[in-house]
């Protein structure tokens, strides 16, 4: 099959996306608003931009039943900080009842029985029960489409890293077997890492220039 994208349906062609674009980290984002009331948010639309200095990004799509903004999205634009937090198999169950949409005034950190904890160097709290933490300052936003299925691109900049100590070893690895980090697919599927295998890379064979 070839597919022209104008000649789909933006819910089809979201459908091909995310079933081809897999497995995808979840970015689960911590933020505030501007009078310090508490949000978290799913984001599988997230990854690692560069690492000096170290910069993540996600995006908040255009809801499709109301033409709304996540609220995620504007407490950042407010703010300028969130955080993010790694999710585990032990956190799944707690995520997913995160991405539940909800009133505004509705503290997700509550509704889904988890633990906030203060950061070190911005506003967001911590989850708790998550291993690993960036604390993040907006660096951009970039809006891409204001349409529905349309979004943005939320840049941010690492300030700050907490890391259990469980789950890391010669100071700088992650053990993958201890975190137990889980990805997102297509629909209401999700992946768990636990069929590894290793693949050297070739060393460089092109010869640097004469100088």
């Amino acid at each position: 099959m070839e597919i022209k994208p104008e000649d789909y349906s933006w819910q089809s062609l979201y459908k091909i996306l995310i079933g081809s674009v897999l497995p995808r980290p979840i970015g689960w984002i911590s933020s505030v608003d501007a009078e310090g009331h508490n949000n978290l948010a799913p984001f599988s639309f997230f990854n690692v931009i560069c690492a000096n200095p170290p910069h993540v990004m996600f995006c908040p799509s255009v809801r499709g039943t109301d033409m709304g903004r996540k609220d995620t999205l504007h407490n950042v634009r407010a703010t300028g900080e969130f955080v993010v937090n790694i999710v585990t198999e032990a956190t799944v169950e707690a995520m997913n009842l995160t991405a539940t949409e909800l009133p505004s005034d509705i503290d997700e950190f509550e509704y889904a029985g988890l633990t906030p904890i203060a950061s070190k160097l911005v506003k967001p709290q911590r989850v708790a029960e998550s291993p690993i933490h960036f604390e993040c300052k907006v660096t951009q936003i970039l809006d891409i489409s204001e349409q529905a299925g349309g979004g943005s691109m939320v840049i941010g900049e690492v300030i700050y890293m907490h890391i259990d100590d469980a789950v890391l070893y010669d100071g700088e690895k992650i053990d993958l077997t201890v975190l137990r980090p889980v990805g997102r697919l297509a629909g209401t599927s999700y992946t768990r890492v636990t069929d590894l295998f290793d693949l050297v890379r070739r060393p460089t064979q092109v010869k640097p220039k004469d100088t």
